[in-house]
């Protein structure tokens, strides 16, 4: 079982770089990206469901080992302990990255606006400065549920 986790630890990067590829392919050549976005969208929940499988059942596993080995508990309590330190320190590295994947696209979208806005009209600045900075808030949202994840593990 650990082995196929580690396999596909493996291959579902190379999955979903291949569908970015194949979309990113689709684009360049002027062909509408609808279908191939929505193959990249659907082997990532694949992939997603795959894993949260394979941890549960791995992890699952490992609970089984250490409940039958009692007298190594001193043991088992540190590999439990790295295990979930391990899956803190993943879930905060997500956090920060796809809040700042956010972050990016607000602030791309808003920010180009606000410049445009400012340059028909200079008083509009204080109300357009808004938006990017709403957009970059998310980022910073993210970075706090990291720190937060960070003082659990």
């Amino acid at each position: 079982m650990t082995t196929l986790f580690y396999m596909l630890l493996v291959l579902a990067p190379m999955a979903i770089l291949g569908t970015v590829f194949y979309v990113v392919r689709k684009k360049t050549q002027g062909r509408p990206v609808k279908r191939a976005v929505g193959m990249n969208l659907a082997v990532f929940a694949v992939l997603v469901v795959l894993m949260s499988v394979l941890c549960f059942n791995v992890f699952a596993a490992d609970d089984a080992q250490s409940a039958d080995a009692a007298a190594q508990t001193e043991q088992t309590a540190e590999v439990n302990a790295d295990s979930s330190k391990g899956l803190g320190l993943l879930a905060a590295g997500l956090v920060t990255g796809l809040a700042g994947i956010g972050g990016g696209i607000a602030v791309a979208a808003g920010a180009p606006a606000a410049i445009a806005a400012t340059a028909e009209n200079p008083k509009s600045f204080g109300k357009s400065i808004i938006f990017v900075a709403l957009g970059e808030s998310i980022a910073l949202y993210g970075v706090v549920i990291s720190i937060l994840i960070l003082n659990k593990v």
